[in-house]
């Protein structure tokens, strides 16, 4: 089978990763698989470094020209790579690969929403997902809901694939977890508590802060440390420091920086956390947390109520709510193991296999129609 994974994507956020990591399995399972990419960004270089075959088109331009020339050069593409699949995951563009559909027959069309916004539920929108699609993909139920109702998108063409983790690269690691922790100061008393993402405001680092301050101080449990795991993006380190310091953590968290041992960072946390005020529809940091058997507590946004209990949940942006739930656990080991016996169970069916086997599902069902 030959596929495009459509990524007009500029940064190499969860919806880029989630079709690079599926070209990926897809062309280790013996597809044909061609990675479409906006110039010039992340994802564009990422596929090349994972060794996919790449077609760089600007799909996000505002100039006619311009987007004539990508036309013309998709619709090249399609003549000579002849694919039975193309999977869009950027809603940019998609209008231009559902007219190629039209004029140049041969391919099935699949929409991935891997943002939390909703689609705008207008005429053109709808007709986009109901009638050009022959399938949408979302990766969690509330976004099921939203185009079973709003959209009305046939049942039939509505599928649910949360992605997956490569259990191959995130798994714990014991010795990792010591050594980490020594090269950051964290004592084996210590209960280590992880946010992992990007710097970015939608990933609630500052409440994070400002909640483990509340357990350090209001709540005294100086045990508690946070070992912040990112680095610069659209919020810079030296803004996250500054956090740290106003809220008097300055001397107890860590920042990670870039590292390539993210598996052994993971596996030094006694917990992870998801503090974000919004989006994780994809949930990828979490996915590997819960893989290198980490408990989890998050915010409850995107993905995060199908992937870990209602118990470990709290409402985003309320910094008092998440260190009361921080509390509970840092307090009690029996909670923090009853969430990663859970979470065991939810992460069972979420391997790298099993996203492609229900991806090749899809695939293959659209194809015998």
């Amino acid at each position: 089978m030959n596929v495009v994974q459509v990524i007009n994507v500029r940064w190499y956020n969860a919806t880029a990763w989630y079709a690079l990591y599926l070209g990926r399995l897809l062309r280790d399972a013996g597809h044909g698989v061609l990675m479409v990419v906006q110039p010039g960004t992340e994802p564009e270089r990422k596929a090349h470094e994972f060794g996919l075959p790449v077609l760089s088109l600007d799909l996000n331009s505002n100039n006619p020209l311009t987007l004539l020339r990508s036309a013309c050069q998709a619709a090249r593409m399609l003549r000579e790579f002849r694919p039975q699949i193309v999977n869009c995951h950027r809603g940019e563009g998609f209008f231009l690969w559902a007219l190629l559909k039209r004029l140049v027959h041969g391919f099935k069309l699949v929409r991935t929403r891997g943002d939390q916004r909703p689609p705008r539920h207008d005429a053109l929108n709808r007709w986009l997902h109901a009638e050009a699609a022959d399938a949408v993909v979302v990766t969690n139920k509330a976004m099921a809901r939203h185009f079973l109702t709003r959209m009305k998108t046939p049942e039939r063409a509505l599928w649910v694939i949360p992605g997956g983790v490569d259990t191959e690269a995130f798994r714990f690691d014991p010795e990792g977890r010591e050594r980490v922790r020594r090269e950051f100061g964290f004592a084996p008393s210590d209960v280590v508590l992880g946010l992992v993402g990007r710097f970015d405001r939608v990933k609630g680092q500052k409440e994070c802060i400002e909640a483990v301050s509340l357990l350090r101080g209001e709540m005294g449990l100086s045990q508690a440390r946070l070992f912040l795991i990112g680095f610069d993006s659209a919020t810079r380190t030296r803004e996250v420091a500054d956090w740290l310091d106003q809220y008097g953590l300055a001397d107890s968290a860590r920042i990670s920086g870039r590292r390539d041992d993210i598996s052994a960072c993971l596996s030094a946390l006694d917990l992870g956390v998801v503090a974000s005020l919004w989006s994780e529809t994809i949930a990828r940091a979490a996915l590997e947390i819960m893989v290198s058997g980490r408990p989890l507590v998050s915010t409850d946004v995107g993905v995060m109520p199908d992937l870990v209990s209602r118990r470990a949940l709290v409402p985003p942006g309320d910094p008092r709510a998440l260190a009361l739930k921080l509390r509970e656990a840092v307090e009690s080991p029996t909670f923090r193991e009853s969430l990663a016996t859970e979470q065991r169970l939810v992460i069972s069916q979420l391997s790298g296999r099993d996203f492609l086997t229900r991806t090749l599902s899809l695939y293959q069902g659209l194809l015998s129609v």
